[in-house]
């Protein structure tokens, strides 16, 4: 025990000598030569992949890929548009896999996908007198010594320019969702679905020698308006240290809230085929599930980052409640982007005559 005690008291004496020695490195003031410091010269268009996207969902949990494409018209508005879609049923499509492993209607299962398209008007662009916080760092940091380090930064002027928009667009989505589930928050059952002769679904279906749940699945989907605000900031500034590597900061960051509107949502009916012979109901026969309470006013808020560089990656989030059944709008989205290709679509190069 003793020697254990001895041991430790020499791996916090040397950590606390590595640290003092770092902090005595480190209190030595940097200059630095502006390099650029450009926050509207940033890339016009922004086309990124999503590898990976995970969404709660409570309508149904899923996770997949995506595509995003950004145009900025100069100073006065940018433009978006996004796709995703989930890679299969069993990664990660949550209902849909249920549905084929357990449904026993005639219902073919919905794949997850979503469509949105909008763009913001700049209220106001403007430019501000900043500072931004840089990392200082050095070849010699690298592996296991930078490892060990407590990071120094120092704070450099940079120009932000911020950009107050209102946002508008659109978008669709379109999924399997736990129709027994939502039968069941709203207080409701199979008996309240009922086809054209006013006969009700049975809650349970004869398996062999005894009964099973009759578990309901469906597809939705939804056409969605929305209208709402934003603010960014972006900086685009480098800076060359004298005795450390260039600093950078380029990032670009949106946070945004928008109101949801959706005028047309859409259920499927439950078709479902009786098989008893002995059974009253025989045959195929469709439910209407206009029981359903639905949903049609929303909200979301969220963050978007990316970098001003040629190539690199982007991230963002969402929170809210999305358009449809009453009670299974909550939602909260996580995606990545990476590949994110950026260009400034200008390949004009000056020509001389000789």
């Amino acid at each position: 025990m003793k020697r254990f005690f001895v041991v430790a008291q020499a791996v916090l004496l040397t950590v606390a000598f590595n640290v003092f020695s770092q902090t005595l490195e480190d209190r030595n003031a940097v200059t630095f030569e502006p390099v650029y410091d450009e926050p509207y010269a940033v890339n016009k268009l922004f086309i990124g992949f999503q590898p990976l996207y995970g969404e709660l969902f409570v309508a149904n949990t899923n996770a997949g890929f995506g595509l995003e494409a950004q145009y900025y018209l100069q100073d006065k508005a940018d433009f978006k548009a996004s796709f995703r879609k989930t890679y299969s049923s069993s990664f990660f499509d949550l209902n849909r896999s249920l549905a084929n492993d357990n449904s026993l209607q005639d219902n073919r299962s919905q794949v997850f996908n979503y469509f949105e398209l909008g763009g913001t008007w700049h209220v106001r662009d403007f430019e501000e007198s900043s500072s931004t916080k840089m990392v200082l760092y050095r070849k010699s940091y690298r592996g296991n010594r930078w490892a060990s380090r407590m990071p120094v930064s120092t704070s450099v002027p940079a120009k932000v320019r911020k950009i107050y928009g209102v946002r508008a667009g659109g978008f669709s989505w379109a999924a399997t969702t736990d129709l027994s589930g939502a039968l069941e928050a709203q207080g409701l059952s199979n008996a309240d679905l009922k086809d054209a002769e006013g006969n009700s679904l049975p809650p349970t279906v004869g398996e062999g020698n005894r009964e099973e749940p009759l578990n309901l699945y469906t597809n939705i989907s939804a056409a969605n308006v929305y209208l709402g605000g934003s603010m960014a900031w972006m900086r685009n500034v480098a800076v060359d240290f004298d005795t450390y590597e260039q600093g950078v900061d380029d990032l670009m960051l949106t946070v945004f809230f928008d109101l949801i509107y959706a005028p047309s949502i859409n259920i499927d009916d439950v078709s479902f085929t009786h098989s008893d012979p002995n059974a009253p109901i025989t045959g195929r026969r469709t439910y209407d599930v206009s029981p359903i309470s639905l949903k049609s006013f929303g909200a979301r808020a969220g963050i978007e980052g990316k970098f001003n560089r040629t190539f690199s990656w982007a991230y963002g989030a969402e929170i809210g409640y999305r358009p449809g059944i009453e009670g299974r709008t909550f939602f909260a989205l996580v995606k990545v982007s990476f590949p994110m290709f950026g260009s400034t679509l200008d390949y004009k190069v000056e020509s001389f005559q000789k």
